[in-house]
């Protein structure tokens, strides 16, 4: 949001030390604060003093929690609290209009903190009299009665300097003189020449550090007769044009909604419509005010602040994935970068989307108080972190309370030397890097110590291989998580006896090179353990049916079952298109609407958009290997697999072309191809999409029958290597 040239993020006076458990930069917790509520959408805030300023469209504020003491009170679109504790102070302020509804869009407090001004759609504050701008007296809390000026329409942005107030939005005039989206007043309310002269409304404004330029933001498609879009600089002085930004540097589908700026460099959020959009953040340097960085997630950003060297932002992000983030998705309202990198942090609470247009967060803005610092967040949302909450909300710097996720464990010994504890990395909203210790036979004292991170769309599995075993013995595992702080409760205990003899298939198939190697083993949650020995886990999607027997193959493992409808596994890890490759796994089934058995797809909690390399079944039980190259390209078994038996199926791809294998024979081949479509993506067993583009598509995307031993291998086996998995059968 704009605030005065000496904000608390421009003039460095946020400077409480962070959280000793956060993972650096970030320097704020994903704990809220108790914060009372508004009964609206806040639009707008500012700071000053350890005061926070809220204004908005509501007509009430309420406690942190209903019911609690103290109850609702009248707050008409503007509201003020005391940043340390999220309580209202005693500044009363109602911004009200004749006709029509009041909003308070803009606030911003000048540089020597004595006041306030605001901006929005109103006809009074307190009863007097103005046009749709303001200016308070902080102390008192009293509009000043001395600054008239007359805007023509919904002011939406300000900036304060020592001598001059910088508006944008909708109006066309000020003060009866032509003013098209953009003006300036003196801080007495005096019409000042300056002028920028866009031709549609103003969104944002943010005077550079220097004091030099005002930073233009808006739909706009030329400032002063010149072309540039959405974004621009002019000089603080006259409005002259400093910097032009050509259409395509922001689409024409696209505005900027919000401006902040620290000491090295402005950042912007955007917001678009339509195809081709651009919904992400940019870093400009403060030098040239060209672009340091750009991030390009979609999901409308709506409000940018920098708190120590990390740029905070309020948006709806569902896809990152064209930055290597995650992929299409449910929303995320609340992300964090580094003012240097646009690679996002370790820092995600969350709101709701909420009401209005259900964007979620709003604005935001820093505060100071009590040798603590604040981000405030306010807007449309009506739950925070899955606790009701509406409009308003905070996060400090410390004490940072909350402990990471437990750890979700496998435990199991395929042969008389080594037991494997494979663990997923545990969720922490505000410490990406955590500590997590083994425990063995209930012991006090940690078998193994280790620390990695992890992210909300990217929990790696990590490991341990105890070789301090016995054949014959039995033991326990356990694992905790940490921030160096906080500690997770123990995991939940795992069993393992070491076999007096070796597994032959598991040892077999990570032989011959398997990269994913699930045997669905788990007996709850969402984790599926790769025991490939490269860390590939997966994710189990809507709670499938876990240790589900009897099994495919010996051993003691265990099989999942899917339901045909909603139930999936993906992996964790995004992968290339791999050029040669291997898909194996074993199915028992009677279903008549087939399903995805296993593939390839760019997608993860949504239907992929890009899917191939893959088996599925079709209505009538044959299984079909299918890739994209250039069409859909595919082979089938030829006959019907949904007998209620358990099968063995593998596909391979590679220079030699295609090949199907059931049950240890080849059943079909294409040996012209050899390649498939080209895209990041991840591997799915379960479910996943099939189009109708390919052959005899099944009714459902979804599996309904038991899966086990899924395996990925980056080359293609041979025919013999085939057979002889399956020789290693029992069947169920």
């Amino acid at each position: 949001m704009a605030v005065a040239v000496t904000s608390l993020v421009g003039a460095g006076a946020v400077t409480a030390p962070s959280a000793s458990a956060l993972t650096p930069p970030v320097g704020i917790t994903a704990d809220d604060l108790p914060t009372w509520q508004t009964n609206g959408i806040v639009w707008s805030m500012a700071q000053a003093d350890g005061v926070v300023f809220a204004g908005g469209t509501f007509s009430t504020i309420r406690p942190p929690e209903e019911g609690s003491d103290g109850g609702e009170q009248p707050a008409v679109n503007f509201a003020a609290f005391n940043a340390a504790t999220g309580a209202p102070t005693s500044c009363k302020l109602s911004f009200t209009i004749g006709t029509g509804t009041a909003t308070v869009r803009a606030l911003a407090v000048s540089p020597d903190r004595r006041t306030l001004y605001a901006g929005g759609q109103f006809g009074a504050v307190n009863g007097v009299g103005a046009s749709n701008v303001a200016a308070i007296d902080i102390a008192t809390c009293t509009p000043k009665s001395s600054f008239k000026v007359a805007s023509s329409a919904t002011v939406r942005a300000l900036a304060v300097t020592d001598d001059t107030v910088y508006l944008g939005g909708d109006f066309t005039s000020l003060e009866g003189q032509s003013r098209r989206y953009f003006g300036a007043v003196t801080t007495g309310g005096d019409l000042k020449p300056w002028t920028a002269d866009a031709d549609e409304p103003g969104r944002a404004l943010e005077v550079t550090p220097d004091g030099r330029n005002v930073v233009l933001g808006g739909d706009f498609m030329t400032v002063r007769g010149a072309d540039s879009h959405a974004l621009a600089v002019v000089d603080a002085g006259t409005g002259a044009l400093t910097k032009t930004y050509a259409r395509g540097f922001i689409p024409t589908t696209s505005t900027v909604k919000d401006l902040t700026s620290d000491a090295t460099g402005i950042y912007t959020g955007n917001e678009g419509t339509g195809g081709g959009v651009f919904d992400g953040r940019i870093a400009l340097n403060a030098s040239d005010f060209n672009q340091r960085w750009r991030d390009t997630c979609l999901g409308a950003t709506q409000a940018v602040t920098v708190h120590q060297s990390v740029l905070y932002s309020g948006s709806h992000a569902h896809d990152c994935s064209s930055m290597g983030e995650f992929p299409n998705q449910r929303r995320k309202h609340l992300l964090a970068q580094s003012v240097d990198d646009p690679t996002l942090l370790g820092w995600f609470p969350d709101t709701n989307d909420g009401l209005g247009e259900q964007i979620g967060p709003r604005v935001m803005d820093t505060a100071s108080a009590g040798g603590t610092d604040y981000l405030w967040v306010g807007g449309e949302f009506t739950t925070v972190n899955g606790g009701r909450q509406q409009g308003l909300t905070r996060f400090a710097s410390g004490p940072d309370t909350s402990a990471p996720s437990v750890p979700l464990v496998n435990a199991s010994s395929v042969k008389p030397s080594e037991v494997n504890v494979r663990w997923q990395s545990s969720l922490d909203l505000d410490d990406s890097k955590l500590t997590y210790r083994v425990y063995r036979n209930g012991g006090t004292t940690p078998v193994h110590t280790v620390s990695d991170s992890s992210l909300p769309w990217v929990r790696p599995q990590l490991s341990f291989t105890d070789t301090d075993v016995t054949p014959g013995s039995t033991y326990t595992y356990r694992i905790t998580a940490s921030d160096g702080t906080n500690t997770s409760a123990r995991s939940a205990t795992q069993t393992v006896t070491v076999p007096a003899a070796a597994d032959s298939y598991a040892e077999r198939v990570k032989a011959d090179g398997a990269n994913l190697y699930w045997r669905f083993d788990e007996a709850s949650g969402q984790f599926a353990a790769d025991a490939s020995g490269s860390d590939n886990s997966g994710v189990h999607r809507n709670g499938p049916s876990y240790r589900v027997t009897p099994a495919a193959v010996p051993g003691g493992s265990t099989a999942v079952g899917y339901n045909g409808s909603d139930e999936y596994t993906y992996s964790d890890r995004k992968h290339s298109r791999p050029s040669s490759y291997s898909l194996e796994t074993w199915f028992r089934t009677t279903t008549t609407s087939g399903g995805k058995l296993i593939g390839f797809g760019d997608r993860t909690q949504e239907p992929s958009a890009s899917h191939d390399k893959q088996l599925y079944m079709t209505n009538d039980g044959r299984v079909v290997f299918g890739v994209h190259s250039g069409f859909a390209r595919t082979i089938s078994s030829g006959f019907g697999l949904n007998d209620g038996r358990w099968h063995h199926v593998v596909a391979t791809q590679g220079s030699s072309g295609m090949r199907l294998y059931v049950d240890g024979s080849l059943r079909a081949s294409n040996l012209l191809v050899t390649s498939s479509a080209d895209y990041d993506g991840y591997w799915h067993v379960g479910g996943d999409t099939i189009n109708s583009s390919w052959p005899s598509s099944p009714s459902s995307d979804y599996f309904n029958g038991q899966i086990d031993e899924t395996a990925v291998y980056p080359s293609v086996l041979s025919g013999s290597q085939v057979s002889g998995h399956y020789n290693l059968r029992t069947r169920g």
